[in-house]
């Protein structure tokens, strides 16, 4: 039977291995992804001066949606993190998915955010 504890190991080994090739820089951030089973969060990073540039999630005042765990939700965040980013001058990003699968949620957001104007 696998744990949650060995599905989240895994997921760490995975996201040291994906952020081993990815950096965020002040002209391309990176766009962090974190999900939980009730909530999704996105981050624009400078990792060069280890800031966050801007952040969304389903606990923004601003989120719109009756439930906060589903695909619909991540979309929400990824336009949201995307007009953010906009607003705050950054158009093009590297994308850190978090060591998650590229599907479902993740992809949502991904997918949302590329057409909200995001470029990665």
């Amino acid at each position: 039977m696998i744990t949650k504890q060995d599905k989240n190991a895994t997921r760490k080994k995975r996201h040291s291995r994906v952020r081993r090739n990815l950096t965020g820089t002040s002209e391309r951030p990176r766009l962090n992804v974190y999900r939980s089973n009730k909530h999704i969060y996105a981050q624009l990073i400078d990792d060069v001066a280890a800031k966050t540039l801007a952040q969304a999630s389903t606990q923004d005042p601003e989120f719109k949606a009756e439930s906060t765990g589903n695909v619909e939700a991540a979309k929400q965040v990824g336009e949201l993190i995307a007009k953010r980013a906009v607003d705050n001058g950054y158009k093009s990003v590297v994308f850190d998915r978090g060591g998650y699968l590229y599907h479902g949620r993740i992809q949502s957001l991904a997918e949302a955010a590329r057409e909200a104007g995001l470029e990665f």
